[in-house]
């Protein structure tokens, strides 16, 4: 527990510099956590790579409600932090004093957030993103004033003016260079600390959908993480920062990793309250979550009925938490016919011609309108490319149809729908 209190002022005192907010706003975690468990989803070699994590508090109880939100701040390589430190001439056993940038910025219990020096090393790994986001234009106007080779400053003067800015777009954004990237490719460059400091990328938390119960898991908290990697134009492998952090946990290995949830764009529904769900891949996070509370709170007394249209590329390859579906959707479960609802899957590369979740909504209008028509609230969660105006268009469509109304009266109903607090979306790039 002394290592929590620790990490919790490390992370304090280190943050509350960059976030130019009080420390007491976001700086401190509502929990520490660690995993206990990771499985894999998807099939290996198909293209995909979806994770289920599982972790537990180490710290305080964990609290929050299904459709609510978990942000993680994730670990970065030792590897790149080191890397940086010797580029940039900076000794790790330094210590350094953070001072807040309003005097009212304290902890929450008083002590001052500027209290105590910080190690240079844990600051950098706790604050600055050096291998992962790529840095503005502004750093390398600074970084051409500080070059003492001639190419290379005339290179970054070239990329700091308007005729370069569509080559650094190239060098820098599309090919995800990072600051440690960077200031390998400009070596005569040597930036003091205090302007690396506000330069370089603040480490950001990354933000994931809850896909559990408090009431089935009490203290746990599971998530649905699609391991991000990608490659540039360049032919450079790239990887999501956090995702694959997680990837690489051991859950028989004690991590603190530092969470705060918050609540995102789904409330949780009351049982009574029948409810269409649309959640292609890994959007259907959250609606494992109402599942799941949906089901135990269904032991207890009777519920609403839910359909929820859930859509993947192939079947044997990517059909997250089939078992789990299924199961609800048979005898009598939440999610079956029997109590009113439905499941039902679109396989979008299984056959010639693309299925998506919008071409199953049409199948099922019938059963669509009649729970509308009932007063039912909807979720759409996922991709936000064009699924949610995919799907919005389907429901747009259904309604003129099955009620017999032209398609701008359907638009009306729908917005009055969303106006009401009964469409929510919860889409991510």
């Amino acid at each position: 527990m002394h290592d929590l209190k620790s990490l919790e002022k490390e992370i304090v005192r280190s943050r509350s510099m960059l976030s130019g907010k009080k420390s007491n706003d976001k700086s401190k975690p509502d929990c520490f956590m660690k995993m206990v468990k990771s499985l894999p989803l998807s099939r290996e070699g198909c293209g995909k790579d979806v994770r289920h994590f599982e972790f537990e508090a180490l710290s305080s109880t964990i609290q929050y409600e299904v459709g609510d939100v978990l942000e993680i701040l994730p670990g970065q390589s030792p590897e790149a932090i080191d890397a940086f430190m010797k580029r940039c001439n900076l000794n790790p056993e330094s210590y350094i004093t953070v001072k807040p940038r309003n005097k009212e910025d304290c902890f929450e219990d008083g002590v001052s957030a500027s209290k105590g020096p910080i190690k240079l090393k844990r600051f950098v790994e706790l604050t600055m993103d050096v291998a992962s986001a790529s840095p503005r234009r502004y750093f390398f106007e600074v970084m051409s004033f500080l070059a003492s080779a001639e190419h290379e400053k005339e290179r970054l003067e070239y990329f700091a003016s308007p005729e370069g800015r569509d080559d650094l777009y190239q060098y820098n954004q599309k090919e995800r260079r990072t600051v440690l990237e960077v200031l390998e490719d400009f070596p005569s460059v040597h930036m003091p600390f205090e302007w690396l400091v506000q330069l370089a990328p603040p480490l950001k938390t990354r933000a994931f959908s809850i896909s559990s119960s408090p009431l089935v898991h009490p203290n746990q908290v599971h998530l649905t993480v699609s391991i991000v990697s990608w490659i540039t134009p360049f032919k450079r492998k790239r990887t999501g920062l956090c995702s694959n952090w997680l990837a690489t946990l051991d859950p028989h290995q004690r991590v603190c990793i530092p969470a705060w949830f918050h609540k995102g764009s789904l409330p949780s529904p009351q049982p009574s309250l029948p409810l269409i769900l649309i959640g292609p891949g890994t959007g259907c996070a959250p609606f494992r979550g109402f599942v799941e509370e949906r089901a135990f709170k269904d032991h207890i007394s009777p519920t609403a009925p839910i359909l929820f249209f859930f859509g993947c590329r192939n079947e044997h390859n990517d059909f997250l938490y089939k078992d789990f579906w299924l199961s609800h959707s048979q005898n009598g479960g939440v999610l079956s016919q029997e109590k009113g609802g439905g499941f039902y899957v679109a396989f979008s590369r299984d056959q010639p011609q693309k299925v998506y979740v919008q071409h199953k909504m049409h199948e099922q209008s019938g059963k669509i309108w009649d729970l509308l028509s009932k007063g039912c609230a909807v979720y759409v969660a996922g991709s936000s490319n064009n699924m949610p105006a995919d799907v919005l268009a389907a429901f747009e469509e259904i309604v003129a149809q099955e009620s017999g109304v032209s398609r701008n009266a359907a638009i009306r109903w729908l917005k009055m729908l969303e106006k009401g607090g009964k469409y929510h979306v919860e889409a991510w790039a």
